[in-house]
């Protein structure tokens, strides 16, 4: 990996952009942004994104597979559920909606646009993407139990009127979900290792990259602060525009659940420039590593936090989902079982999840 395993000067444009956006959010935090600041900000957003995927690679190629991609989702997951809090704590009842939709945009832009650029990637490189189906399956598994549980549950529940738990309820599904992510990571990372590793193909991706020395712990170190540098940034700028997003949505008359798709889609901007990445050197597994564990993560981490912050954020916490959206996260689940249980996928299958998530953006748009 010549081009990550590399120890980067101080004036490298990975380290300095991640600074210049930890400063631009610095003075942006809490302030109605004019239109030129907000361009400005959305540019240290961008390259903060890119910036991010640079590290992260970095740290991946020096842990190696299953934990890089362990990495860059857990960093990723943690933060946006501090925006989450944030978000909900200063918009009161106007944000009750936002975990739910929050996490329901990842679950969809992670199992569908992810999971379905990756294949498109992977299938135009050798025609046929291959991946393990015992690892993608069992993470699928936990997606859509975790789903089910935390999202859909909620609107067919009797003790409190509206798509909310009650607090016992929601104390069980905030237990539950950090006891499947714990297991999860456990079969990830010790039990069954080798599942989530990539399949050898025997194409290699020609550059050379996969047998590259990997960086000395100081590079990876050092990336692996950057990295979390970035992601701050990266959500920081995010709810720096989320004003300007909101009013915007406001003005042209869409529903409010679109602010949380669109800061999903900015949040997850790292994992899926990974992703792509990783499928383009013929990686897949990693790919849906990625994905799925972002999705994972997103459920197993933010519910419980959620469920912690409900002591103190005053206000309805609607988690039940739409019939609209019960609907596409049903066929999201059958669809993606097709396409993980062969353990191969053709452009057909990358292109029918790429539909799905834009069936739902529109649907997102025009209910």
């Amino acid at each position: 990996m010549s081009t990550t395993a590399r120890r980067s000067p101080l004036t490298d444009w990975t380290v300095v952009v991640p600074v210049v956006a930890l400063v631009a959010l610095v003075f942006s935090w809490g302030r109605d942004l004019p239109g030129f600041a907000v361009a400005l900000v959305a540019l240290c957003l961008a390259g903060a994104v890119l910036a991010a995927v640079h590290h992260a690679e970095v740290v991946a190629h020096r842990v190696g597979e299953p934990f890089g991609s362990l990495v860059l989702a857990v960093a990723v997951t943690v933060i946006e559920v501090a925006l989450i809090v944030t978000l909900m704590a200063d918009g009161g009842d106007k944000t009750a909606s936002l975990a739910r939709d929050t996490v329901f945009a990842a679950v969809m832009i992670t199992c569908n646009g992810i999971v379905g650029l990756s294949l498109l990637v992977g299938a135009l490189r050798n025609r046929v993407a291959v991946f393990n189906p015992e690892g993608s399956g069992a993470a699928l598994a936990t997606v859509a139990t975790l789903a089910t549980l935390s999202l859909v549950l909620p609107t067919f529940t009797t003790s409190k009127p509206g798509p909310e738990f009650s607090t016992a309820q929601l104390t069980f599904a905030a237990v539950a979900s950090l006891a499947l992510y714990g297991l999860f990571v456990a079969v990830q990372t010790v039990r069954h290792r080798s599942y989530f590793l990539p399949v050898d193909t025997g194409q290699g991706s020609g550059s050379g990259e996969e047998y590259a020395e990997p960086p000395t712990a100081r590079a990876a170190l050092i990336s692996l602060g950057l990295l979390l540098v970035a992601l701050v940034a990266v959500v920081g700028d995010a709810k720096a525009v989320s004003p300007t997003i909101e009013r915007a949505v406001a003005a042209a008359g869409l529903p409010q659940a679109v602010v949380g798709v669109i800061i999903a889609l900015l949040v997850l901007a790292p994992e899926t420039l990974a992703a792509v990445r990783a499928a383009r050197r013929d990686r897949v597994q990693t790919s849906l590593n990625l994905a799925y564990g972002s999705a994972i993560a997103s459920i197993g981490l933010t519910i419980p936090a959620i469920a912690l912050a409900s002591i103190w954020l005053s206000g309805p916490l609607l988690l039940g989902l739409g019939p609209i959206h019960m609907v596409l996260l049903a066929l999201t689940v059958v669809v993606s079982a097709l396409t993980i249980v062969p353990g191969r996928a053709t452009l057909l299958q990358g292109g029918v999840h790429i539909v799905l998530l834009a069936a739902y953006l529109f649907l997102a748009v025009s209910p």
